[in-house]
């Protein structure tokens, strides 16, 4: 299979996760209002699965090494499928939140092997470059699932995004069912133990890897609490209607799409170091422009912080992963189910935390993208600087 062959399948791998997502953003008031409990309490919905996404990698990304990642791929597939249509059926909370857990559960097998398939055929620019444009499909899916979102919860009810989740994972699983081919290298390392932290300890030790997983980390944070915070927000706090959320969400996706695009061209042409430090000035002035719009409680003082911060992530979020996962092409698999879950699960628990905080949701984004200033006065440390950059 050629690369460009490999990247249409990726594809369709990676939007499994981001459409579990943003699909039914608009449906939550209703689902809250359906299921008897709070906004607060629906939105744990969209946590659970991130952190299901990040706990699971852990296992996925070792099971990857050790049979392959066509494998696992096609049985996340059976599993998002079977839990959607569980999704669709609940009739109260916990139940819904259990099948949301089992859900990410299998998005996460899917992302594991999507990712680890990137590392086993591409070099650490060239991965950042694929990475990249993976990040460009799942960008296209905030700005189109809302919309098919908001359609299918007016005419049908929300119990039909999680059925159409369930549609999408038979029309993409027949597809990559017969095309998919095994990337795994003969080479790699297979794990006796599938959960064992000598596994990961090597890559975990890798000053390589902990200064852009940390990265990717605060980026993915900031993302979260964008997307589970802005129905709230929007919606609740400013009082506007579904489609003017929809409209600001896919705005912002819009250019979260652009910049996706543009920032290959970026990385391939700056390199790495410039492109990773004007991610991170972007999410700081981004930060610093919603700090002083805070009085501002309208759509645009909310939303132009974000666009701009959707700018910093989308050169960040490619850039960061190819030099995390570059140095580890013999366990690939396990890297990347690593970064995954540092990714996932860690920017889960620190917006779990924030929003313990008395702080508002503009409130709780300003201090997640402020988080990013001491990073960035490490990281033009030169001694520290030196250690942390492959290549670039």
């Amino acid at each position: 299979m050629t690369n460009k062959q490999l990247l249409p399948l990726l594809i369709l791998m990676v939007i499994f996760s981001p459409l579990a997502i943003d699909i039914f953003l608009p449906a939550l008031p209703v689902m809250a209002e359906e299921l008897i409990v709070s906004m607060k309490q629906i939105q744990w919905s969209i946590m659970i699965f991130i952190l299901s996404m990040g706990f699971g990698q852990l296992i996925s990304g070792p099971l990857a090494d050790r049979y392959g990642r066509r494998p696992i791929a096609m049985a996340g597939i059976v599993i998002y499928g079977l839990a959607s249509l569980l999704c669709a059926y609940a009739d109260n909370l916990t139940f819904f939140l259990l099948s949301r857990l089992i859900q990410g559960f299998g998005a996460c097998a899917i992302v594991v092997a999507a990712f680890a398939s990137v590392r086993d055929k591409y070099n650490a620019i060239e991965s950042g470059v694929m990475y990249s444009y993976l990040n460009s499909a799942i960008c296209c899916i905030p700005a189109l699932a809302p919309l098919l979102g908001n359609v299918l919860t007016e005419y049908f009810g929300w119990r039909s995004n999680f059925q159409f989740m369930t549609g999408y994972a038979v029309f993409a699983g027949l597809i990559l069912f017969f095309t998919l081919k095994e990337t795994r290298p003969a080479q790699t390392i297979q794990p006796k133990n599938l959960i064992s932290m000598a596994h990961f300890m090597p890559v975990l030790k890798h000053p390589i890897f902990i200064f852009n997983a940390l990265v990717v980390m605060l980026s993915m944070a900031i993302i979260i609490a964008y997307v589970s915070s802005s129905p709230a927000w929007l919606m609740v706090k400013l009082g506007l209607d579904q489609q003017s959320f929809v409209y600001w969400f896919s705005l912002n996706a819009v250019i979260n799409i652009v910049a996706c695009f543009l920032a290959p061209q970026v990385l391939v042409k700056f390199g790495a170091r410039v492109t990773i430090g004007f991610g991170m000035v972007l999410l700081i002035v981004a930060g610093l422009l919603m700090l002083a719009l805070l009085t501002w409680q309208t759509p645009v003082a909310f939303m132009l912080p974000i666009m701009i911060s959707s700018l910093g992530f989308s050169l960040l979020m490619g850039a960061c992963a190819g030099q995390a996962l570059a140095p580890f092409g013999e366990k690939a698999g396990s890297a990347s189910a690593l970064l995954g879950f540092v990714q996932m699960s860690g920017s889960a628990v620190i917006v779990y935390l924030l929003q313990l905080l008395p702080l508002n949701e503009a409130e709780q984004l300003v201090l997640l993208m402020l988080s990013i200033i001491p990073v960035y006065i490490i990281w033009k440390l030169p001694q520290v600087k030196a250690r942390i950059m492959l290549d670039g």
